[in-house]
Formats: C-alpha cells, sequence, structure tokens
C-alpha cells in the first residue's frame, strides 16, 4: 500500500472484466482494477469464485486498486462443468443475466430452430429471461418469417423482426437491451455484429473481439467481458453456449422446461409420462389438437433421443 493512502470503506460494484486473476469492478468511484481476498479461495473450490456480472463488494488498496472482499450471491447465472482431475468443476460463463438474446436470421443462413429451442431450454432451466431477434427480414418479407417464428410468439415468447438494411426493428431491440445486462447467442452469419453496430457504432465489433478471443483462449488466461451501451446496459456474446451439456437434465425433466408442454403435463394420466406413446396422455392430445407444434415436440425428442420412427402415432 502507498504511503499516506489508507484502506476505505468496503463499496459495491460489479466485476466487468475477468482475466487472469485479475477483475475490473464498475463502481460509483470508477472502474477499480481488484484481486480476490485470499480468504475466499480457502477450502476446496468447486466452481469459480468470482466471474464477469457478480456483484461484490470491495475495499480500495490505492487509487484504482482494490481487494475483493465479498461475492453477492447469484440471482441467475450461466455456466458449464468442466471436468478436473478432482471432478467436475463450474465455470461461469455471466452471472446475474437480464436476458438472453437469441438472433437467428431469417435466410442466409436458413435458421437452425432445433438450435433455438435448445438454447431455450437451457435459458428456462436457468431462470433466464429470452427475447428472439429474427434478422434479415429484408430478404424475405416480415410475413414471411412470421410464419415460420410465430410457433414462438404463441407460447410467449417475445419476437423481434429486424433488418439493419431496412433499419426495421432496430429501435425496439434497443430498447429492450437499455440498463439491463443481456447476453447473446446465436449462429454465425445470422447478423449479431451488424445489429450492434446498428445500435451504437463499435459495439458490435467490441463484442466480436471478445467473443473471439474467448475461443481461442485457454483456461485462465480467457478474457470476458461486459461491454457497456452508451445508453445504460451491457451485452455479452456467449459463444460457448453453443457447446453447453445439458448436463444436470435428466430425460424426465426436460418436458417441463418447454413452456406448452410444461402446461400441459400434469393432466396426464400417468406421472412417469414420457409423452411418447402412453394412454391418457395430455401432451399427446394437445400435439393432435394442435396446440403443439410438432417441431417444438420433435425438439423434445431430440433432448430426450428418443427417435421419433419408434413412436407409433406420430
Amino acid at each position: 500500500m502507498k504511503e499516506g493512502i489508507e484502506i476505505s470503506e468496503e463499496i459495491r460494484g460489479r466485476v466487468i472484466q475477468a482475466q487472469s486473476g485479475f477483475f475490473d469492478v464498475q463502481t460509483d468511484q470508477g472502474v477499480v482494477v481488484c484481486q480476490i481476498r485470499g480468504r475466499l479461495k480457502k477450502g476446496r473450490k468447486q466452481g469459480d469464485i468470482v466471474a464477469i456480472g457478480d456483484w461484490v463488494r470491495v475495499s480500495i488498496q490505492e487509487p484504482g486498486r482494490g481487494m475483493i472482499e465479498e461475492v453477492e450471491p447469484r440471482r441467475t447465472m450461466l455456466y458449464r462443468m468442466a471436468p478436473t482431475p478432482r471432478g467436475e468443476y463450474q465455470q461461469i460463463i455471466i452471472a446475474n443475466p437480464d436476458q438472453a438474446v437469441f438472433v437467428f436470421s431469417i435466410t442466409q443462413p436458413k435458421p437452425r430452430l432445433r438450435m433455438l429451442d435448445r438454447f431455450l431450454v437451457i435459458a428456462e432451466r436457468e431462470g433466464i429471461n429470452s427475447l428472439i431477434v429474427v434478422n434479415k427480414i429484408d430478404l424475405t418479407g416480415r410475413h414471411q418469417a412470421r410464419k415460420l417464428f410465430r410457433r414462438y410468439e404463441k407460447i410467449d415468447y417475445p419476437v423481434l423482426y429486424t433488418s439493419v438494411l431496412k433499419k426495421q426493428g432496430l429501435r425496439q431491440l434497443e430498447k429492450h437491451l437499455l440498463n439491463k445486462t443481456s447476453l447473446f447467442a446465436g449462429p454465425s452469419g445470422a447478423g449479431k455484429s451488424s445489429l450492434l453496430n446498428a445500435i451504437q457504432p463499435g459495439l458490435g465489433l467490441a463484442v466480436k473481439e471478445i467473443s473471439e478471443g474467448t475461443q481461442k483462449g485457454k483456461h485462465t488466461t480467457v478474457s470476458r467481458k461486459l461491454v457497456p451501451l452508451s445508453k445504460g446496459g451491457y451485452v455479452a456474446d456467449t459463444p460457448g453456449l453453443k457447446a453447453l451439456d445439458l448436463w444436470d437434465i435428466t430425460p424426465e425433466e426436460v418436458d417441463g422446461y418447454f413452456r406448452e408442454i410444461s402446461q400441459v403435463l400434469k393432466n396426464c394420466r400417468f406421472s412417469d409420462c414420457t409423452h411418447t406413446h402412453e394412454p391418457g396422455c395430455a401432451v399427446i392430445e394437445a400435439i393432435k389438437k394442435k396446440k403443439i407444434h410438432p417441431e417444438r415436440y420433435r425438439s423434445y425428442l431430440r433432448l430426450r433421443e428418443v427417435e421419433e420412427d419408434k413412436i407409433p402415432w406420430f
């Protein structure tokens, strides 16, 4: 500690960048570069102690430098389980996100809705709100785009239809991001960077650089960062979302993370119903009455690893 500088009282802040044991914490006094207090590292740890998005309390050691004294309980988080010699380790991709923004283009590339369904299951499992963005609607028209994505509107997922070229839906997307922490995910070529650049020049490039760095980095050298929005809020790309396993979701739980299925499964005759062949299955009945989209049901079967040709009625 420098001479004449006293350790301050603890102040609250949010971790906006993490790299190699150093954490940038945004506080009311500005950004403070911190390390973790040793006592927080004691004992066997089964997951990351601090991650981007965490709310923490820090003590100032000198101007612009501090120590993380406490990590507040996480409201939500997105994580993956990594194997280690001592067992599985919880790597936190982002803590306390307000929403997940899933960007898919209506064409070029063609939307992979099975991927979207998987993303939605992960978000439902972690209690993270989802926003679906259908991009490049100038190539097909809004009507054609809605025809394909209406299935999600019907089960109360917010869906935005956007075009950077025609400047459609950009203001609505910006409103959804304002003063929120948003994680972005979607296939390459869907136009995430273009959308972000249209909202705030340079934003898409900054997020893309972090995304590419995360994919190239290894272990603790990986830099994760929340990119600030000029009008308030943060965005972060999450390339690792594509590789997330439904590691702690058993086949029997999957139906609970499909909104339209979870609404009717309580009416099934059997409590252990698989919704594939059982008599008195409310899910099968709902599918036959077109209350559940057949493609969403196929996504459910895929996640349960059930082959369609083994279902006698479908």
